[in-house]
C-alpha cells in the first residue's frame, strides 16, 4: 500500500524523483484521497475550449480515479449562473477556474469562495520556493483566488491569407484608413479577454483613452460571441481580430485555420501580462469537499500546471514546470502592465464608461 501511495504521489507531483514526504502530509493526503474516492466526482466550472477541458479532466481522472464533472463557459456566464444558483440556495460546484475580473468583480463580492490555503496539502505546493516570486500569488487580500499563469497575452490575431503578422509594428498601425471596417472585436464592455486588451490600451502611457476613441472610429465589428469573432477573422472579411480568447484561439490554430498571432515583441507597445483563465478558487459549501481538495492540489502540482499551461499556451508560476510548449515572448517581462490585478479593476468603471461612449449600442 505504501509503495502504491508513493507512486501515486509521484504522479500527482509530476516527477519520478519526488521530495521525501513528511508523514503528516502523507497521512492527510491518504485520508482526504480515500474520502474523495468515496465522493466519486468533483464539479469544476472552467473556461470554454476543447483543449482546456481535456487538460482539466483526462489527466486528473487517469491519475486519481475521480470523475470530473466539467462545465465550460465564459466569465459572464459563470457569474450569471452562480448568482442564480446561490439565490436559489443551490451549491453545485467545487472548483472555479477562470479570470480575475470575474472573480474580483462578481464571485468574491458574492462570497462564493473559501480561503485557499486550508485546502492545500502537498508539501511542494505549499513550499514558497516552488513558485516564481517566492510564493503562491493571490489576487485578493483574503487569499481566495490563486494566480497560476501570469503571461504576456495575445492582443492581435490576423488572417494569414490577408496579411502577415509582421506587417503590424504598433497598435497605432490599426488606425490606418485601409483597416476601417476590417477589424473585429469581442464586445469589450463584457468581462474577458477583449476587455483586458482595452484595459491595457487604457493604462498604456502611449495609447490611453484617446487611442480607444480613435480605434472606435475605425468602425470595428463588435460581437458578443468570442468564437464568432474569431470565425469572422478566419473567413477573411475582418482580417484583424483584437482581444481573442486564448482557449478558443489556440484550439482554432491547432485545427489549421488561417490565423496567426502578432507576437507582442514585434509591437512597439508590447502587450499586457494577464493570467487569463489561469486562476483558481475553491467554492464554499462544495458538494464534494474532499474531491475539491484533491483537485486543487493536483492543479497546483507540477503535472497539473504543465497540463493546463500547455493547453493555454501560458507560463506557469511554478519554477519546475517546463516552458517548452510556450513561445519565448510569453514569459513576463519586468515593468510590463498587469491587467489581472486590483489596480486594473480599480479603473474598470472609468474604462467601461469610455467603452459605452465609444462602442455602446
Amino acid at each position: 500500500m505504501m509503495r502504491a501511495f508513493c507512486l501515486l504521489v509521484m504522479v500527482v507531483l509530476g516527477t519520478a524523483s519526488g521530495v521525501a514526504a513528511t508523514p503528516s502530509w502523507q497521512e492527510e493526503w491518504e485520508r482526504v484521497l480515500a474520502a474523495a474516492k468515496r465522493e466519486g466526482q468533483v464539479s469544476v466550472m472552467g473556461p470554454v475550449g476543447t483543449d482546456t477541458r481535456d487538460a482539466l479532466t483526462i489527466p486528473f481522472q487517469k491519475a486519481l480515479g475521480i470523475r470530473v464533472d466539467y462545465f465550460g463557459s465564459t466569465g459572464g456566464q459563470q457569474a450569471t449562473r452562480l448568482a442564480m444558483e446561490r439565490r436559489a440556495d443551490k451549491y453545485l460546484w467545487d472548483i472555479f477556474i477562470g479570470g480575475t475580473t470575474t472573480g474580483l468583480t462578481s464571485l468574491i463580492p458574492m462570497g462564493a469562495f473559501d480561503p485557499m490555503e486550508p485546502a492545500l496539502i502537498l508539501s511542494d505546493v505549499k513550499d514558497p520556493k516552488t513558485w516564481r516570486g517566492g510564493g503562491i500569488e493571490f489576487v485578493d487580500p483574503a487569499r481566495q483566488m490563486v494566480v497560476m499563469t501570469p503571461t504576456h497575452r495575445v492582443t492581435v490575431v490576423v488572417n494569414t491569407s490577408q496579411l502577415s503578422p509582421k506587417a503590424l509594428r504598433s497598435y497605432k498601425d490599426l488606425l490606418d484608413p485601409k483597416w476601417k471596417g476590417k477589424i473585429v472585436i469581442q464586445d469589450p464592455q463584457l468581462a474577458g479577454s477583449s476587455q483586458a486588451t482595452f484595459t491595457f490600451f487604457y493604462l498604456h502611457p502611449e495609447l490611453g483613452p484617446n487611442y480607444i476613441r480613435a480605434l472606435a472610429k475605425q468602425a470595428p465589428l463588435v460581437l458578443r460571441d468570442p468564437a464568432q469573432a474569431l470565425q469572422m477573422t478566419s473567413q477573411g472579411k475582418h482580417p484583424i481580430h483584437l482581444g481573442p480568447r486564448d482557449s478558443i484561439l489556440m484550439d482554432a490554430i491547432r485545427r489549421g485555420l488561417p490565423l496567426a498571432i502578432v507576437e507582442p515583441n514585434h509591437l512597439k507597445e508590447g502587450s499586457d501580462v494577464s493570467s487569463g483563465a489561469g486562476n483558481a478558487a475553491v467554492f464554499n459549501r462544495p458538494p464534494h469537499p474532499n474531491a475539491a481538495k484533491i483537485f486543487i492540489n493536483w492543479l497546483l502540482s507540477r503535472d497539473g500546471q504543465y497540463q493546463y499551461g500547455k493547453a493555454l499556451g501560458y507560463v506557469s508560476k511554478r519554477l519546475d514546470v517546463p516552458t517548452d510548449y510556450a513561445e519565448p515572448w510569453r514569459v513576463p517581462q519586468p515593468g510590463a502592465i498587469n491587467t489581472y490585478d486590483q489596480k486594473a479593476i480599480d479603473i474598470k468603471d472609468d474604462l467601461v464608461a469610455l467603452l459605452q461612449e465609444t462602442f455602446g449600442r
